[in-house]
């Protein structure tokens, strides 16, 4: 009886510890004074048909921010970023701004701004699971930034301040972050485990983005995860657009992500998505802008982006 025992006991041990070991924990975790660098590279192409004619609109980023851990308490943790490199390629309507913000270039304003950006520090609040609580410093590094456009006309340093903003405001960038930081479960997860999360849609357009992961693989460094987000707009918010043009925006799209994350921090080594949205916009009666009835502008946004993270320290 007792050796029935035993070996029944041995059992038990041994199927808890295969179950324990088919599950694993994962949050962001830091320790203060690391230091991390992190690469951006993307492209997005946004498409517009106005009166039957097709606008192309296409956005590139290269950039490196480092992310030094400032602050650390229990569940949280406080990250100063700061733009190191900034390069930045915007064309519009025949209208070519290609920027590099270490590269001095006089006569091309939105260049003098950017290059007010580089090594100024920002802060963000981040959760042990992942949610960003805080963003701060950042709008203010825009208002300082923007006295490069003091000489400019009125509506030429408000055209200026707009791209900026919309490109590198707290909106645009916390949104940015919020995808590419996964947003960990609080319980253990094994292979195969889904989990979802909701975030507004910030940065001009108004709406939500669900997120969803899955955990694909792990061993004791690092995890595969998975991810998707469907994008939906709220069709019946107003929102302004380039050139001052009022519009309600009805689109909707999806990202598809795949991490490799190192365990020790949380944070995704390697991250590439591809982004596809689809709608419409109705601009509004505009006189001033020879707008004469309710116009529906089809849109299409592809946005195809990579990133690396890596421990400096």
């Amino acid at each position: 009886m007792k050796r029935l025992l035993g070996a029944i006991t041995a059992m038990l041990t041994l199927s808890f510890s295969a179950n324990a070991q088919d599950y694993m924990s994962i949050n962001y975790n830091f320790n203060k004074g690391e230091l991390f660098e992190l690469e951006q590279k993307s492209r997005s192409e946004t498409y517009m048909t106005v009166n039957e004619v097709v606008q192309r609109t296409t956005r590139d980023y290269n950039n490196i921010i480092s992310i030094e851990v400032t602050d650390v308490q229990p569940g949280r943790a406080l990250l100063t970023f700061r733009y190191k490199e900034l390069k930045f390629n915007f064309n519009a309507k025949n209208q070519n701004i290609f920027v590099d913000a270490k590269v001095s270039k006089p006569d091309e304003p939105f260049q003098e701004g950017l290059k007010k950006l580089l090594n100024q520090p920002f802060t963000v609040e981040l959760q042990s699971t992942g949610i960003i609580t805080k963003v701060d410093g950042l709008d203010n590094l825009l208002d300082n930034a923007a006295a490069a456009f003091s000489s400019l006309k009125k509506d030429e340093q408000e055209a200026y301040k707009k791209l900026m903003k919309d490109q590198f405001g707290t909106d645009a960038f916390r949104s940015w972050l919020e995808q590419l930081l996964i947003m960990y479960p609080v319980h253990g997860i094994k292979t195969g485990t889904q989990w979802e999360e909701s975030v507004p849609l910030r940065g001009g357009l108004v709406g939500r983005v669900d997120l969803y992961w899955n955990l694909q693989t792990w061993d004791s460094q690092t995890a595969k995860i998975g991810g998707t987000a469907k994008i939906q707009t709220d069709k019946v918010q107003t929102l302004t657009l380039e050139d001052d043009i009022k519009a309600t925006a009805e689109i909707s799209g999806s990202t598809s992500s795949n991490y490799l994350i190192a365990r020790s921090s949380g944070l995704p080594s390697i991250c590439v998505q591809t982004t596809e949205m689809n709608g419409n916009y109705t601009y509004k009666v505009n006189k001033a802008k020879r707008i004469k009835h309710d116009l529906k502008v089809p849109v299409k946004v592809v946005t195809n982006a990579s990133y690396k993270i890596k421990q400096m320290k």
